[in-house]
């Protein structure tokens, strides 16, 4: 059996990056004003960025059915047998959901996994799902691995500036225009379905120290039990300068030196709703190699 991988822009995995390691990729819609544009093909972070910086209309959705379909079936087309689908988490879209309803016409060629993952977690899922298929798993077997581990991960994301959480309505007027008065930055949290506040922090600084704080705790007690071959930890976020991509970075790396810490840019799709100059971290369970 031949089975393709499958995954959107949400993963932070480029199209380039794709192409090189044989998995697809499906571009996730960004809306700027009245206009939609596909990340890595119609709009690049750099014009993002110049968008939020004129406080445009931003708002991120959902993959066109359309698109969706015909991808897959151009795979199965090619000559794959059976496809796993990884989607951002359902509990932050409903693009997991409308691609489960599609998949149902494809008379179990398409699997489309819920494991709850974003970001630098989703990418690590669909790493742990190529190396399975490459090591001989179904499409059906790979789905149930990935779902089975789905709460082994954490992330934590400290935004900058609280204009697009005040716009996409999960922070009052108010209370953004008190906690910008008094440099009160929140971090946020993703521990399987949804964004939730996790704490509140006066300067980038200390929010940066209590996510380190966090992640140091999650290993010490929800992954104890996980080897640390079996661990990964990574670094992603909104910036504009490189050298701050960076810094960020090498503080994780300074706090966990058993670790090799990457970064890679949040999606456009999630940046529409942190703003610029967002840092992330997260911690995720991966399959032995």
């Amino acid at each position: 059996m031949r089975t393709a991988i499958v995954t959107d822009t949400n993963s932070g995995i480029s199209i380039e990056k794709a192409k090189e390691l044989g998995i697809f990729i499906v571009p996730m819609p960004v809306i700027i004003g009245e206009n939609t544009y596909l990340e890595h093909q119609t709009i690049t972070h750099a014009e993002l960025y110049r968008a939020m910086r004129q406080h445009l209309d931003i708002s991120s959705s959902q993959p066109s059915p359309g698109f969706v379909t015909d991808l897959w079936d151009s795979i199965l087309a090619s000559g794959y047998d059976e496809i796993v689908y990884i989607p951002m988490s359902s509990g932050l879209s409903g693009s997991c959901q409308s691609a489960a309803m599609l998949a149902k016409d494809y008379n179990g060629k398409v699997f489309v996994v819920d494991n709850h993952r974003i970001s630098v977690t989703q990418e690590t899922s669909v790493y742990d799902a190529k190396h399975l298929a490459e090591s001989g798993f179904s499409a059906a077997r790979i789905k149930e691995r990935l779902e089975k581990h789905a709460y082994d991960a954490s992330i934590y994301i400290s935004v900058d500036s609280l204009e697009y959480l005040k716009k996409g309505g999960r922070i009052t007027p108010a209370a953004a225009a008190f906690a910008t008065v008094i440099n009160l930055k929140p971090v946020l949290t993703i521990q399987g379905d949804k964004l939730d506040s996790f704490a509140k922090m006066r300067g980038m600084k200390l929010c940066e120290k209590k996510m380190i704080e966090a992640m140091q705790k999650d290993i010490e007690t929800r992954f104890s039990d996980i080897p640390h071959t079996q661990l990964v930890i990574a670094t992603a976020g909104t910036f504009e300068n490189p050298a701050d991509a960076e810094h960020w970075r090498q503080t994780v790396q300074n706090a966990f030196p058993d670790y090799d810490i990457r970064y890679s840019p949040l999606s456009c799709s999630i940046a529409c709703h942190t703003g610029i100059n967002a840092a992330g971290a997260g911690v995720v369970r991966i399959e032995k190699r």
